[in-house]
């Protein structure tokens, strides 16, 4: 099937005539969650996303499934308690796609914090969840395991647990569990305008298809409540719902900025991530193993009003990243040569203060908000470890809208099952694999993984070089996952884009790749080199470094 065939059939839900229940504007992993709730209770639903699924801040977070320690320190725990449950149930449900990372903070005299309030602070974690993760190692223990960190003055370190994910596999996993329970949904699909009845009520949205920029096709969709899980773009659609109504708007969303880098393994070896303070500004910031790299971040900034451009980083935090990394590991002195990749993402903060009493980003709280303008639900803010918290939230707010039955109303107020199927793979070709990455494509793919191993060429079971991508997901990709763009493929479907040299376009990974587009996409020569082009720039200018 050629990508004009797949669109067709991508698009074929918009001519139903009867209104949908649920329309969902935003495919990251609150939409997602939101879609798996609804569709799992028995409701229509409809997701759209204006450009690729995860393409805002749900591909471009730090990866981390956490607990929420830093709620422990204000005296939330409450927020923590609900953070470590969900934790430890996609540890439980998603293994392969969420998994145990240990966390160890090095201690220093002099420095904040001394080990004694940290592990405070650990034994509390632990209660909360139930288990015992924390350990401390005195200072000779921990050297002998961990040379390659600066001595001077070192006392010792804390071990803790969380998790660790690839987020966008992570949305494209919940959307599948939605799509199984009966949900639609469609990338590259914009809302241009909300649909209001006399009223002044929000009755649904005109869409307009962005695949391709000659497409002038829109759609008008009703359904009977519209939710806006937009993230920090999500002020954009509140100010048209409360516009139309006559209402004045204030804005809630702070985008603050969060940038990382991506280096070698070889260049800074470890196995376990890092968290410590910025000598700089005290900061908390992370070094961590991922994809087989190693994850240099995350800042914390201001972000300027957003547009439907791509986030990137700057120099000032390239600098301040790699200050960071160095002040704690000896004889690394990572610098830009260095650098694999980067991603920068806009966090959706909740503010609290107005002009001129702003705290700092890292201050503000990380709690989602859910609004009700209209008959338009708006959500924002929250966590990646919470979406499926943030959903059910959500559905309660729906109800004050929807004109459901009790039984439908009812099923909105239980607390879900679990969040993924996992079905045992049946065929033959799963048991010819590895007994590691049968586990990471079980948890990657779940529902889809029997579809995936039935496409796959013979030699598609081969591993992208220097990846734990095996060819067989690339394909699976472009024929089912709605692919539009190369960098659909290389940055969200699988990361080749962030863990490979030149955003993975050496020549033997590209003649592969060139070969597979054109066997599931139908791209000519023309096609191909249109979206070489169009990725390289992407990347070079959003995924690599910053111009000097």
């Amino acid at each position: 099937m050629n990508q004009s065939k797949q669109r067709q059939q991508a698009l074929a839900p918009l001519a139903r005539s009867k209104p949908w229940d649920m329309l969902i504007i935003g495919g990251g992993i609150t939409g997602a969650g939101i879609a798996r709730e609804a569709a799992r209770r028995g409701l229509s639903v409809l997701l759209i996303e204006q450009k690729d699924f995860a393409w805002g801040t749900s591909s471009r977070s730090s990866k981390m499934v956490h607990g929420g320690l830093r709620y422990i320190a204000s005296g939330d725990y409450k927020t923590t308690l609900l953070s470590v449950r969900e934790r430890e149930r996609l540890l439980d449900e998603a293994s392969g796609l969420v998994n145990e990372m240990h966390y160890v903070m090095p201690h220093y005299k002099g420095k904040f914090p001394p080990p004694w309030i940290f592990n405070t602070l650990l034994r509390v974690y632990d209660k909360i969840a139930g288990k015992r993760y924390f350990k401390y190692f005195k200072k000779d223990a921990f050297l002998r395991l961990n040379p390659n960190i600066k001595q001077d003055k070192f006392l010792g370190a804390s071990q803790f647990s969380d998790a660790i994910t690839d987020d966008s596999r992570l949305v494209m996993r919940v959307l599948d569990e939605a799509v199984h329970d009966g949900a639609q949904a469609i990338n590259y699909l914009k809302a241009e305008s909300l649909l209001t009845n006399e009223q002044g009520l929000v009755v649904g949205a005109t869409l307009k298809d962005t695949a391709s920029n000659n497409s002038n096709q829109t759609f008008d969709i009703h359904a009977k409540v519209v939710v806006s899980a937009t993230g920090a773009w999500a002020d954009t659609l509140r100010r048209q719902a409360r516009a139309q109504s006559g209402h004045s708007f204030h804005q809630q969303i702070r985008p603050s900025r969060g940038s990382h880098l991506v280096v070698s393994q070889e260049r800074l070896p470890i196995q376990q991530a890092y968290t410590f303070l910025h000598p700089a500004d005290k900061r908390a910031v992370f070094v961590f193993p991922w994809e087989n790299r190693t994850v240099l971040g995350t800042t914390d900034l201001d972000h300027p009003p957003l547009n439907d451009q791509e986030v990137g980083i700057t120099n000032e935090e390239v600098d301040y990243l790699l200050d960071a990394t160095n002040s704690l590991f000896n004889e690394t002195d990572l610098n830009r040569e260095d650098i694999i990749s980067t991603w920068a993402g806009v966090r959706p903060l909740i503010s609290d203060g107005g002009d001129g009493k702003r705290v700092s980003p890292s201050k503000e709280k990380r709690d989602h908000s859910v609004w009700l303008d209209n008959n338009l639900v708006t959500v924002s803010g929250g966590k990646l470890t919470t979406f499926r918290l943030i959903a059910l939230d959500v559905l309660a707010k729906c109800q004050e809208v929807l004109d459901l039955d009790d039984s439908a109303t009812q099923n909105l107020n239980t607390n879900s099952d679990q969040v993924f199927n996992n079905p045992t793979p049946t065929h033959a070709k799963f048991a010819t694999l590895p007994k590691l990455l049968q586990q990471r494509l079980q948890g990657f793919y779940g529902l889809q993984l029997d579809n995936l191993l039935a496409l796959a060429h013979d030699d598609d079971l081969a591993y992208v070089t220097d990846s734990n991508t095996i060819w067989a997901e690339i394909r699976f990709a472009a024929r089912y996952e709605q692919v539009i763009h190369l960098d659909d493929l290389l940055l969200r479907r699988t990361r080749l884009g962030l863990i490979l040299p030149h955003g993975a376009m050496t020549p033997l990974i590209s003649a592969r790749l060139k070969q597979i587009c054109q066997q599931e996409l139908g791209w000519n020569e023309q096609k191909w080199q249109q979206e070489v082009a169009r990725y390289s720039e992407l990347w070079q200018r959003y995924y690599h470094l910053p111009a000097a």
